[in-house]
């Protein structure tokens, strides 16, 4: 009969195996940063992936092969019709192709894209603008270009 600190271990182990999984199904995967950055300013995966869908700037990420996109929280419009907000919701994230270990390497070429979100957060007020991503990024990015996962 097992005690009671090894079915404790034993469910613990469950639930973490699940939340691993759950970060790793799907279009979208999150890395444990990017969730403690989630709890942490507040924010919902539903909203993550609003930033990345509909950004209202994108930015070279400062990590390699990364974007970072934002989005602004309470967007309003002054009466001469300059757009204002308080507050902005950054993701950085980088965007893989799925592939399938063993599997057919051309199956794998023409799998879709997946997207690794490695953090977000809130920025308050409005930051400055940096360096935009480059055209020549923007085309690699929708192109067919692959990166290699390290997991």
């Amino acid at each position: 009969m097992p005690s009671l600190y090894q079915d404790f271990a034993r469910k613990a182990r469950e639930r973490f195996e699940a939340k691993r999984e759950k970060r790793r199904t799907g279009e979208y995967r999150f890395t444990a940063h990017a969730e403690y950055k989630m709890k942490q300013y507040n924010l919902s995966e539903q909203k993550v992936r609003g930033v990345i869908r509909n950004p209202k700037r994108l930015e070279e990420g400062v990590v390699k092969n990364t974007v970072a996109v934002m989005q602004p929280v309470s967007l309003k419009r002054n009466p001469d019709g300059k757009e204002v907000w308080r507050q902005e919701i950054w993701v950085m994230y980088q965007q893989k192709a799925k592939s399938v270990p063993g599997g057919d390497p051309l199956e794998n070429m023409l799998s879709t894209k997946q997207i690794r979100i490695i953090s977000a957060w809130r920025y308050p007020g409005v930051s400055p603008k940096r360096n935009p991503v480059p055209e020549e990024i923007l085309r690699e990015l929708e192109g067919s270009e692959t990166f290699e996962e390290n997991d």
